[in-house]
This record gives C-alpha cells, structure tokens and sequence, in this order.
C-alpha cells in the first residue's frame, strides 16, 4: 500500500501501481469525468501513469492551468497526426502547448500550408477525435529513438534526440501517429470537443536565423463547444485592443525598418504619455526616500562578467563592441544594476547611511530573435522604471514591503484592480542554475515569503522560476478582458553584493556586506504601455492622456474662437488641441471618438456669442453647454482629485 496526501492535508491508502485516474474515480464518478491531469509530488503527470510510492497529489480539472497546459499539448499531438495523414512525407520540429493553446513547427517540403487550408485541417482533427485515440507512453532508448525516427526521415527529431541523455526518453503514440515527447498528456483525445486552429506563421527552426524556416501552425482547443464561442468573442474584443493598432491610430509609436526591427520610435504624443508615466512614478519615489541617478548605455564586458550576467546571457546578448585598442570591449547596457553598484561603490558607507535608494529610467538592449518581437511588449530595446535598495539585513523585510507599497499605488491609479503575485524560487532539483550560497538564498527567500504573509497577500509559490541571483516576487496583472501579464517585480539579491565586493561600516566598525533589492513596478516602460493601451482601449485616464480636450469649430468661421479657446485651456495646463480640417461636424466628431480623447468641444454661432461650448465625453455623448470657466474648473478638479490622492 502507499499513502496518498491531499490538499486539504488528508490522507488515503491505496495499492501500489494505482493510477491519478482510479484515485478520482474512488472519490466520485463526476470528477473522474472532469479531471484532465494530476500533479505528483509537485510534477504534472498523466493520469493513467501508476504511482508507486507515498506522494502528494493534486487533480486538475480545466480551470487548472496544468490541466490546460496537457490539454493543449495533446491538442498538439493532435494537429500533427492530422497533418501527418494529409501532407505524407511531412517532417515535424516542436508542438509545445503556450499559454492560450498550442502551435506545432512543420517542414511541408515543397507544399506550402496556408491560412485557407486550416479548416481541412480542423476537420481532420475533428474526424480523428471521433476515435478516441488512447495516448500511450513508452521509454526507449536513445539508440532505438535515433532509428525510429530516421527510418521515418524525421531529421528534426533526430537532431533533438541526439542532445537527450540516454534513458530519459519517452515516445507518446495515438492512432498511426508517435511523437518524442515529455509529456503530460489526456488519456485519450476523446475530451477535446472543440478545435480552433488560429494562425500560420513562419519560425526558425530552434529559433536560430541562420536555420531553416519552418512552418507554424497556431491552434486552440476546448472541452466544450460553448468555450470555444466565448474564445472568439474574446479575440474579437482583443483585436479591437490590439496596442499596435491604437497605437497607430494615435499616432503613440513607430517602428522603421531603417532603424532596425524591436526598436520603437516614439512619437510626440507617445513621449507626452510615458513622460507623465515616468513623473508620476519619479513623484511616488521621491516620497519613499529614492535618489535618481543616470548611467551610459554601454558598459565594459567586465562588468558583466563580474556580475555573472555574461555567462548566464551572453551568448543571446548583442555582441561585444569592439574599439580601436587591442582587447578594449564593451557591451550595449542589458540591465542597470551593475552600474548601480558602481554607483553605490563611489564613497564609503555605515550602517547610518542605508537603506540607499538609487533609481533610474535605464534604458537596456537584449536581442531578441525576429520572429519573437511583438509590438512594444517584445522589443531589442527597452527602458526599465529600474530602481536599487541597498539595505541592511535588518532593513530588508521593511524595504520589500514599502516597494510592494509602491507597486499597489500604481496598480490603483491605473485601474488594475485584478491581480495575482507570485513568489519565484529556486529549483531545488537544478541548483547549478544559480549563484550564490544556500544560506544566502535561504534568508532571500524566507524574506518575501514573510512580507507577503504580512501584508495578507496570496501569492502562488512556482519553483524553478527565481532569477539567476535571487528569489523574486512577480505581480500577473489581468486586464479589463481576462488577459494576463507580468507587469511589476521585486527580487532580493545577495550575489551581486558580494560579486562585487560592496560595503557598509557597522555599528560594532566592521565590514558588512548590504542586502540589494532589484525593483521594477512597470517592469518595462514599452511593455507597461503596450499592456495600459490594452487594458484601457486607448482611453486613458485623464490626467495621463496625451490629449485631453479637442476643439471642434462646425465651420471655417469658428477656426478663431477654437484657437482662442485651445489656447486659453493650455495655459491652464489642460491639453487641448484643434481639428480645423474643413470636413463636416459629424466626421470631425467620428474620427476623434477614434482617437479616443476624453472630451470634445463643438463650438458654433451660439456657442461663440455667449462664450460656451458644447461639451461631448468619449463613450457617453452630448453633456449640455458649459461656460469655458466652468468647463476648464471640472477638467482641473478631476485630475486634481488623482494628484491629491496618489501624489
């Protein structure tokens, strides 16, 4: 027998070799219907895999993510069996699930799979899932892989084969069709009900530009049709949000060819909206005690040696400059806190000087392959709202919990009132991928579990997720549709502290080694928008959109007393613009509900007579006639009220 430990803290016996599915079935019928994958001692599993030791489960039904994640990646398995019976001679790469479905890399030979061929390939899948094909988990060797699959032609496969450790690998096979595979996976393809495969595109093949391109098939799939509907609504909503559309449709940002692909241009009316980000922020800072500093883009690859940094991402990094003298190189800036603590390192510290507080705007440069960058939320180069604490081991709990302040601030003024934190640690399997003693990541990483504890936030524990030189916890922001991102982050770090030798004089006038707090409440200036233009729509609140007020003269006549007007709300620092284009009111009014600015201002023949305007709001129509005073007074008092309780 072995014992089987619940959630709740209950335990049951069971014979050895039972199954995660016999183990739902003997609590009831219904959840042996619904349960889609079981986590064993932490690590998602087949249901139909037989435990044969004591253990921890959990039973993931769909609302899990790591039921959707065996969903999806079956569904995966799925596509290319499909594709394997309607293309023969098909090769395949990877077919990993991701966060909303799964996609599959391809090589068709000399067929080229297009948008249009998706729904014969939906049908296909449709027809197999008829079948309820088992999937069936096998181990085999490394030599009896490599002939497997290169008797089948399969070179991809081949190529990931010969980088697996013999005895590690495993083959999943449904119907006619096998596939080199981890796992977890359904028992049997019976449970998808609905399939929905999205988007060709085309991927590198690892990822790498100097390999092939291959083709990429995106997909999602549901347990029940009526899911499926409400996906498509959703993505219908999304791509009204999409931010490389409003953007353009704002005239926010660019990206130009000439300069070079992951590197955004921002506009004039793009800057004014970050800017009044960045002072936001710069104001909060100057509250909680922040120095703000400036640092170069380039550094010398020293630095990043020390840091650990270029062993750890050099080889995906921009590569090093190289100047006129022999052996001088330098790296474009991939993070700001070496130079921080070059910063810190300039004048002696004591224990009376900490906790130092050094932020900045930092602007960084990380390559990206081409075919991952996306909009502003996937860029080569990027500002991070960066900021570091050096503290006493004393300071550090409190430190945590002011940022954590900080971060709650921000989240409120912007209307993201749905999110979820997650604490990222170690993983206690694979400790070569970190530097740093155990003793020291033990104190980091009881730190944030305890200011999470005090603060009474639920935070989600996922190990394997820390950064290379300390435990972090992240902030999942969900938008106004259910989407969610990694938005704001606070790490603890005792590595680089001693990677480069920092100091304070204690109290009893010996060396100490200071704590460091890495902290990011946007995360990325770039990123940070891309996700409050998603969330917002584009209609950002008041005080922080580019253009708050536009003025509309119904006819040439009133281009004067529309500037008259512009003008006299600017100096009252209400932004206002003018749209005097000789086009009809109604088109006037149409294109500026599209630009999404809050208030606009038809002004006429009565209007001008007794010094008023019409006043429409964004999304809500005619408001009456309001003398100019009176109108500059509701403007000013609404943004006042976010300054007096935010600043």
């Amino acid at each position: 027998m072995i014992k089987v430990t619940f959630p709740d803290g209950s335990v049951r016996e069971y014979e050895k070799g039972t199954t995660g599915l016999q183990i739902a079935e003997s609590i009831s019928s219904r959840l042996a219907q619904e349960v889609l994958a079981c986590s064993i001692n932490n690590e998602v599993k087949d249901l139909s895999l037989p435990i044969n030791e004591d253990c921890t489960i959990k039973l993931h039904k769909w609302d899990d993510d790591e039921a959707k994640h065996a969903f999806w990646h079956t569904s995966a398995h799925l596509l290319a069996e499909a594709l394997q019976e309607l293309y023969p001679g098909i090769q395949f790469g990877i077919g990993p699930a991701i966060e909303s479905g799964f996609y599959y890399d391809v090589d068709p030979g000399e067929t080229v799979i297009k948008e249009g061929d998706l729904p014969a390939i939906e049908a296909k899948m449709a027809e197999l899932v008829a079948k309820k094909e088992t999937l069936t988990r096998q181990s085999i060797s490394k030599t009896d892989a490599l002939k497997m699959f290169g008797e089948r032609g399969e070179t991809y496969k081949c190529e990931l084969i010969s980088d697996l450790a013999d005895g590690t690998i495993t083959t999943y096979t449904q119907g006619a069709f096998t596939d080199l595979c981890r796992g977890p996976h359904l028992i049997n393809t019976g449970d998808i009900k609905a399939i929905k495969l999205t988007a060709v595109a085309g991927a590198y093949w690892r990822g790498d530009e100097k390999r092939k391109m291959l083709t990429r098939i995106y997909g999602i799939t549901f347990p029940k049709k009526k899911l499926l509907d409400e996906y498509l609504v959703f993505m219908e909503e999304a791509k009204k949000r999409d931010h490389r559309k409003i953007g353009r449709e704002q005239e926010l940002f660019a990206f130009s060819q000439a300069v070079g692909p992951g590197l955004p241009l921002w506009l004039p009316r793009g800057t004014a909206l970050r800017s009044r980000l960045e002072d936001f922020l710069k104001r909060i800072q100057k509250n909680f005690g922040y120095q703000q500093v400036m640092t170069p883009h380039i550094g010398q690859k020293e630095l990043w040696v020390t840091s650990g940094h270029y062993a750890k991402y050099g080889k995906d990094s921009f590569q090093p400059i190289h100047t006129p003298q022999e052996g001088e190189e330098f790296l474009l800036k991939p993070m700001n806190c070496p130079h921080h603590c070059e910063i810190y390192k300039v004048s002696p510290k004591s224990y009376k000087d900490l906790p130092v507080r050094l932020a900045e705007f930092g602007t960084v440069y990380r390559y990206e392959q081409s075919g991952e960058l996306h909009g502003l939320t996937r860029v080569r180069g990027f500002t991070q709202d960066d900021a570091h604490i050096f503290c006493r081991p004393d300071q550090l709990k409190d430190e945590f919990l002011k940022v954590m302040d900080i971060i709650f601030i921000i989240f409120k003024a912007l209307s993201f009132d749905n999110f979820e934190a997650q604490i990222s640690l170690r993983d206690p399997n694979d400790r070569e991928k970190y530097i740093g003693s155990d003793e020291n990541w033990e104190k980091a990483e009881r730190a944030i579990v305890e200011a999470c504890q005090e603060k009474g936030l639920p935070a989600k524990v996922e190990l394997g997720e820390a950064a290379f030189y300390g435990p972090k916890l992240d902030f999942m922001v969900k938008d106004a549709i259910g989407r969610r991102w990694q938005l704001g982050t606070i790490q603890v770090d005792y590595n680089l502290p001693e990677r480069f030798e920092l100091e304070y004089t204690g109290a009893d006038n010996q060396k100490h080694r200071p704590v460091m707090i890495h902290r990011a409440p946007f995360g990325s200036m770039e990123r940070f928008v891309a996700v409050l233009i998603e969330h917002t729509g584009g209609k950002f609140p008041l005080w922080l959109t580019p253009d708050q007020v536009v003025v509309l003269p119904i006819s040439e006549k009133f281009n004067d007393y529309a500037n008259e007007l512009a003008a006299t709300l600017n100096k009252q620092d209400i932004r206002t613009v003018v749209d005097d284009r000789n086009e009809k009111i109604g088109r006037k009014i149409r294109d500026n509900e599209l630009k999404r600015i809050p208030y606009m201002l038809i002004v006429g023949e009565k209007e001008f007579e007794n010094g008023e305007v019409s006043v429409r709001k964004q999304g809500e129509g005619d408001k009456g006639s309001l003398k100019v005073a009176d109108f500059a007074a509701l403007i000013s008092s609404e943004v006042e009220k976010m300054v007096i309780e935010y600043n």
